[in-house]
């Protein structure tokens, strides 16, 4: 193959990951506003305006609110509003849309935005948005499968970090939200990891070998659990699990890249703790979600084995 041709390959190869990330990433700001729930809470089954949300995958946006339609329950609205802070601005508007709609027509009957809405219908539609925005998880995944695809090229496993990113992206999302690991994301996607990269090992010219993948997720798995028996109130049992992923990830491209991703993660970590220490928004027993950085650090991590390999 001439270098022209395997470069021309490797521009498609990442245009379409990024294409990829873009459309995965937009179907997941449902499942974020879902799986956001606080630890031993289920997981959210209606918008903050007390409407059922089917599904999991989409944009996280209520027609029922958007309509200025009343939710089926007050109650459920209300304690949405008091156990989630960061959705309180929105559910108490959402809470009482019709009512702000009809009172903005009434009393200012002449005053509409330049899309010739009414005040009242333009905060319905604002009202309507119960989740992340879709724009900035699209982009994000994005630029993490298009990264991906640039280091690793053509070679089999690509395919493996365009699956499994985008879980990536959503469990830093969930998170950095609630400071919670779901389970039906950690565990399945370990188990993915390694069923993929098996798979990946069966085809020719593939860079990595699947024997340290499934002793890197044991070993990266075993050393978070002690880290976790040692403080548990530093580090969450869902970061062992996460870990286990993690742990296959960079073992593919062998015990350096291991110990590079491992490393990146706590560097991350440990940066982010200390700027939130400079600007006195925590102290030294602020707990901080581990979960994005160890993301992260094996992202940085496969990376650089891609680019090595």
């Amino acid at each position: 193959m001439s270098t022209a041709t395997g470069l021309y390959s490797d521009l498609v190869v990442v245009l379409v990951a990024a294409l990829w990330g873009a459309a995965t990433g937009a179907l997941l700001p449902r499942a974020a506003y879902r799986f956001s729930a606080p630890s031993g809470e289920a997981w959210r089954e209606r918008c903050p305006g007390g409407h059922p949300v089917r599904g999991w995958l989409g944009r996280a946006r209520c027609g029922q609110c958007a309509a200025g339609e009343s939710g089926h329950s007050g109650e459920f609205g209300r304690s949405e509003q008091s156990g989630h802070s960061g959705e309180s601005g929105r559910s108490e508007q959402s809470g009482h849309s019709g009512e702000s709609g009809r009172s903005g027509e009434s009393h200012r009957p002449g005053r509409s935005g330049r899309s010739g809405r009414e005040p009242g219908q333009a905060r319905r539609s604002a009202d309507a948005r119960y989740g992340p925005r879709t724009a900035p998880l699209a982009l994000v995944t994005a630029l993490v499968c298009a990264a991906l695809a640039a280091a690793t090229g053509t070679r089999p496993e690509v395919a493996v970090w365009l699956l499994l990113a985008p879980v990536g992206v959503l469990l830093a999302a969930v998170d950095l939200k609630v400071r919670r690991l779901p389970d039906p994301l950690t565990l399945p996607l370990a188990g993915a990891a390694l069923v993929l990269l098996g798979l990946a090992a069966l085809v020719p010219e593939h860079a990595g070998e699947w024997s340290t993948a499934l002793l890197g997720a044991l070993v990266l798995g075993a050393g978070y659990l002690v880290l976790f028996l040692v403080n548990p109130a530093g580090m969450g049992f869902g970061d062992v699990k996460l870990a286990l992923a993690a742990g296959a990830a960079l073992g593919w491209y062998g015990w350096p890249t291991l110990m590079l991703g491992t490393f990146a993660g706590f560097l991350l970590g440990a940066l982010y703790g200390g700027a939130l220490l400079v600007a006195r928004r925590a102290d030294r027993k602020t707990a901080i979600p581990f979960g994005p950085f160890l993301v992260a650090g094996a992202f940085l991590g496969i990376l650089a084995g891609a680019y090595a390999a």
